[in-house]
């Protein structure tokens, strides 16, 4: 009996089991990168992980500055105009061609500046990687954001959850002839992405069956899609400077090294940011288009279960994840230890202030969201050249964690103005724990268990 209401909960269509679902998903990523991040850092020792990082990082950086916020943009408008989803569809694809390509042209020539404190052959290879992951990238971004409007999560947790699978493959493989490298890992890496495209494109083309090359672009499509995305774009892009400009202040103000270091502490940290990812990534598509009392009152409940379920994991996993981190990856990362408990502080104030946003965004209100992402971002980057200097990575740990608190203040402070909720009522309520008991005995998951621990018994 206990099977069968695991079963209902995975194979549900609710938000409810969604949630659950990719939160499982974005867990199984985790160990995965971890598994990953472990056996480069053994291989490669701290100076080649940070070489590795390097390689790997500018494509990720690129892609979420060209995004044009084009995603979120297809998601909102194939939830709130149904019947022009080809056209969506088409216009973004299409646009992201000549982007790829420019930014790539780009990349090619500025890469040996970015990268002025790393040898010749690191740079070449980061070359090649950054010119032709980049359409790979953006192509994923765009199967995501469409398997996300229709509702098919299973491409979207797949995409997301191959990647790394066939990448940890790919580097056993390499390790087993004995060819394991940061320039075969990269080539790895590439494949993978590429395979894992081509995957997904399959299972989606029931959607991209539609004329491509057709003359005329449908004109309200466009200005709907580009419209929406150029509102939200200034928050993509302020988060993307506010994730990825930490690892930008290594590159250029640290060595290879402190960028090895940090690589492991800050993936590490991001494992307490797995079920609130997993919120953030499913409740804006499924909110979209509904009330905003509906809209307030499940973000707001999302948001506090999330901070209090995390809380409670995070104080002991801290110190396992240290214990951990000196076995598995090696005594020498255990320098990094402060930095790794500041950022684990930081992933889940900052992982809440984003479920919170999801509001905003489903309202049609991201300039709001605009706002707080420049506030805390100009905060952010001030305290990097002040601290790193003075306390090199622990110094970048600080300056986030307290541009996480930035974000979450103002994100609270500005649904307290614009959407009159209470700060004490987003913060705290005794009918949450009630509500989420209730959910699970409607899908008869309590009931069901209760009775099977009793056959079992």
């Amino acid at each position: 009996m206990a099977q069968l209401a695991i079963r209902k909960i995975l194979n549900g269509n609710g938000l409810v089991q969604t949630i659950l679902r990719t939160s499982a998903t974005n867990f199984m990523v985790m160990v995965i990168t971890t598994l990953i991040s472990i056996v480069t850092a053994r291989m490669f020792g701290v100076a080649g992980k940070g070489e590795l990082s390097a390689i790997l990082f500018w494509s990720t950086f690129l892609v979420g500055v060209v995004g044009f916020g084009l995603p979120t943009s297809l998601i909102y408008n194939m939830k709130r105009h149904a019947g022009k989803g080809a056209e969506y569809i088409r216009a973004g694809f299409l646009f992201q061609l000549p982007v790829s390509i420019i930014v790539g042209v780009a990349s090619w020539i500025y890469l040996p500046v970015w990268l002025g404190n790393y040898s010749a052959d690191v740079i070449q290879t980061a070359r090649w990687y950054t010119v032709l992951m980049l359409p790979l990238l953006l192509a994923v971004n765009l199967i995501a954001a469409l398997a996300q409007s229709t509702d098919n999560f299973k491409v979207y947790n797949g995409v997301r959850l191959f990647v790394p699978l066939f990448n940890l493959a790919g580097i056993v493989v390499l390790f087993m002839v004995g060819v394991l490298n940061i320039h075969a890992a990269s080539f790895v890496f590439l494949v993978t992405t590429l395979l894992v495209v081509i995957w997904s494109l399959l299972q989606l083309r029931g959607e991209l069956k539609i004329a491509w090359f057709k003359r005329m672009v449908d004109r309200v499509a466009a200005k709907s899609l580009f419209g929406y995305g150029s509102r939200v774009f200034g928050v993509e892009l302020l988060g993307t400077l506010y994730s990825q400009f930490d690892k930008i202040i290594i590159l250029s103000m640290l060595t290879p090294r402190d960028f090895g270091l940090y690589s492991v502490v800050y993936a590490l940290s991001r494992v307490f940011n797995t079920v609130q990812m997993a919120i953030s990534n499913v409740i804006f598509p499924k909110l979209t288009g509904l009330d905003k009392d509906k809209i307030i009152s499940t973000v707001g409940r999302a948001f506090r279960l999330s901070l209090i379920l995390m809380t409670i994991v995070v104080v002991p996993s801290m110190f396992i994840g240290k214990f951990l981190m000196g076995i598995l990856f090696g005594k020498e990362f255990l320098e990094a230890s402060t930095a790794f408990y500041l950022l684990s502080f930081e992933c889940i104030l900052g992982g809440g202030s984003w479920i919170l946003a999801a509001s905003f965004n489903a309202l049609g209100r991201p300039g709001l969201v605009l706002i707080r992402q420049v506030i805390a971002l100009a905060i952010t980057i001030g305290l990097f050249f002040v601290f790193t200097p003075l306390y090199g990575l622990n110094g970048i740990a600080l300056s986030l964690l307290i541009g996480a608190m930035v974000r979450m203040l103002i994100t609270i402070a500005a649904m307290r103005v614009v959407f009159k909720v209470r700060f004490a009522g987003m913060l705290f309520d005794k009918d949450d724990f009630r509500f989420l008991i209730g959910r699970l005995r409607e899908k008869k998951i309590i009931k069901r268990a209760g009775r099977a621990g009793g056959m079992d018994e």
